[in-house]
Formats: C-alpha cells, structure tokens, sequence
C-alpha cells in the first residue's frame, strides 16, 4: 500500500550508519558535536535534495497530493535504503550509504563550518559549570516598517549579558546567546 514501514526502517538504518560514521571519521569530537553533524546531515531538507541528486523525484508516484512540498522525496530515500536493508544486509547497506550518499552528496567540511549554535554552547557552559542562564523574549514592533520580529536578552545568573533581534525568536536568542559569549570571551569574533 504504501511505504511508510520501510521508511521507518531506513530512517533507523540511516541514523546508525551516518553516527557511525562520524563516530569513526572525527574522533576527537564530543557527542554535541557528533549529535548536530548527524542531525545536518539526516535533516528534512538534505535528504529531500539528496533524493533528488538520485533521480528519485523522477521515479516516485503517488496518490496523495504533494501540497508543493518535497518531504516526500526523502521519504522516498529512507524507504530505499530500508529496502536495501532487507534485501541485503547492515553491512551492504553500510557501503551503500557510504558511497552513494556520503561520499557523492555530503561535504563534512562544509557541514562543520555551518551556523553554529550559539544557544545550545552557552547552554552547555551554564551545565557544566552550574550557572543560571535565561533568555526573555519580547515582540519588537517596529513602527517604520510595520514589520515585527522579536527581541531577546540572555541573562547569566540575574545580569543581562546579551541581547539580540530577529524576525523569528530563535534567531533573536542566537543573536542574544553570540553575544553573551562575546561578552563573557568563550568565543572570538
């Protein structure tokens, strides 16, 4: 009928293989770092533009209407790589990942220099080091545009140490978070 059991089972195989991967290719990484390459890499958007690079948007058929988005193309890649799972094994499928997937369609390199998350690192500092970190957020309606967004400041403890704008409250706490870490000289600019 459909092949949502062989997606679910791909999707599992992928995650496996590509931590592996990395696991294996940077070993001088911590698991944050490891946890966000794979999270990049598996990402909605990757494997729908991976499917893609393959040919599968030309080969998938279906009957439910698409609505204009292409989360079905990567679906349609965790469902092959579940069907290769199942008509070979973890090992074939390995070397299929690796060498059809990775090694053609994905530049570690350029995953590791991607955006850093600036909250999740001031996050882990406060963990580590037993601080109180904060973020409060506020809409920002500014009049001359007539456009809103959000503004956030980052407080270590009860002092405000950063803050930040963006048309999203998410980009308004990473602008916040970078700098707080400006500010607290845990990264250079």
């Amino acid at each position: 009928m459909n092949n949502e059991r062989l997606e679910y089972l791909g999707d599992a195989i992928l995650d496996a293989v590509i931590a592996e991967y990395l696991y294996e290719n940077f070993p001088e990484q911590e698991e944050g770092f490891l946890t966000k390459m794979r999270a990049r890499i598996v990402s909605r958007d990757k494997l729908n533009e991976i499917a893609c690079h393959l040919g599968l948007n030309k080969l998938v058929r279906s009957h439910i209407p698409n609505n204009g988005t292409k989360n079905i193309y990567g679906n349609a890649l965790e469902a092959l790589i579940g069907a290769v799972f199942i008509d070979s094994n973890y090992k074939k499928t390995k070397k299929f990942i690796a060498v059809r997937i990775i090694e053609r369609y994905i530049d570690l390199s350029e995953l590791k220099s991607q955006d850093p998350d600036y909250k999740s690192k001031l996050i882990e500092w406060a963990q580590k080091n037993k601080k109180e970190i904060r973020f409060e957020n506020q809409e920002n309606q500014q009049s001359a545009e007539h456009t809103s967004g959000f503004i956030s400041f980052v407080f270590l403890e009860d002092q405000e140490i950063g803050s930040g704008t963006g048309l999203s409250k998410k980009e308004a706490q990473q602008q916040a978070a970078h700098q707080a870490l400006l500010y607290m000289g845990l990264i250079m600019d």
